[in-house]
């Protein structure tokens, strides 16, 4: 697959896009609930200019520790992709509130673990007051889970695949083919947002400068 030309559409800025177990038995694997890494901010740090977005916590340790730094783990990738669905209708900060219940809830985003998921997972999900309960929803990670094992055959991994891509409509167009739910332009430029394939950082934040020397100084892959 070749690469895509890079647009320049208009870009949204930053996560609050509000308003806008395994096996053949639903059997449930124990996992430990790993919090999002958080940096320890000294007087000189927090007084760093950051996206306007980035005001409190979870969203500013999410700003300056994740949001934009480049994700290649498959695994990290379709914890993000699920997640941005998730947040359809609701706000970023409600998601990473939930996320550590999110990540024991779906087995730590085991593609290949979720894909398996039966219908006694679906209510198990469905009954968990500690997630985001919403069935299309749930369906859809169900589904994504499953094909991203068919990207995965075609391309060597979805990190591949993803990172191919440089334009929001033409990877929506592209997961929608291919059978993913939840894939919207808005979504999936949330996502490449995320995961670093776009580094849109606030001109001024300390965090766009820093990914793009990162990215400057990196091999090619």
């Amino acid at each position: 697959m070749g690469r895509n030309v890079k647009t320049e559409p208009t870009r949204r800025r930053g996560p609050p896009r509000g308003g806008a177990p395994a096996g053949g038995r639903g059997v449930r694997r124990r996992v430990k609930r790993v919090s999002a890494p958080r940096r320890r901010r000294t007087p000189s740090v927090a007084r760093r200019k950051r996206c306007a977005w980035a005001t409190r916590e979870p969203l500013l340790s999410y700003h300056d520790v994740e949001w934009g730094t480049p994700v290649h783990d498959d695994r990290l990738l379709f914890e993000f992709l699920i997640l941005e669905g998730m947040q359809a209708g609701l706000s970023w900060e409600t998601v990473l509130r939930k996320r550590d219940a999110f990540r024991h809830a779906f087995v730590g985003f085991d593609p290949v673990i979720v894909a398996r998921f039966t219908s006694k997972d679906v209510t198990r999900l469905m009954n968990d007051e500690s997630i985001i309960r919403n069935r299309a929803k749930i369906d859809a990670a169900i589904g994504n889970a499953k094909a991203l094992g068919v990207v995965q055959k075609e391309f060597a991994s979805f990190d591949r695949y993803v990172w191919g891509f440089d334009d929001k409509d033409a990877l929506s167009k592209d997961l929608k083919k291919r059978g993913f739910r939840f894939v919207g332009p808005t979504i999936v430029e949330s996502f490449m947002q995320a995961v670093g394939i776009r580094n849109d950082h606030e001109r001024g934040c300390y965090r766009r400068a820093e990914l793009t020397r990162a990215r400057a100084t990196s091999p090619a892959r």
